[in-house]
């Protein structure tokens, strides 16, 4: 006979871990530039705060847990004020890089490149 295995559902305060645990992965790829890396943490990053909004529920726990709460809430905040630090000067390169070859295209399509 099978027993059915349940799977404990984690709980806000271990979500919460979790997001600041990968919000602190998110710094280092950050500094480092790993763009695909930061992408695939902050996806990561996304689900977990899609499934607390899913669970919506407040739970209130203990006054120790509740200071936790607020404590990574205020840690992930730090980390992505550093992650946009880091993220903002190459996303305005590529925003001039962009501008600056559709501005190329469109002069190339009114003069005709090479012509």
């Amino acid at each position: 006979m099978h027993e059915a295995i349940m799977l404990a559902m984690p709980t806000q305060l271990e979500i919460y871990r979790e997001m600041r645990r990968l919000a602190s992965c998110m710094v280092d790829a950050a500094r480092a530039q790993d763009w695909d890396r930061l992408i695939a943490l902050e996806r990561n990053v996304a689900a977990l705060r899609d499934q607390l909004a899913r669970e919506a529920k407040e739970e209130a726990g203990p006054p120790e847990e509740i200071e936790e709460k607020r404590a990574l809430i205020r840690a992930i905040l730090a980390d992505d004020a550093e992650i946009r630090r880091h993220t903002e000067p190459w996303m305005e390169q590529v925003r001039r890089y962009l501008t600056g070859r559709l501005n190329q295209d469109k002069v190339e399509r009114a003069y005709g490149a090479g012509d």
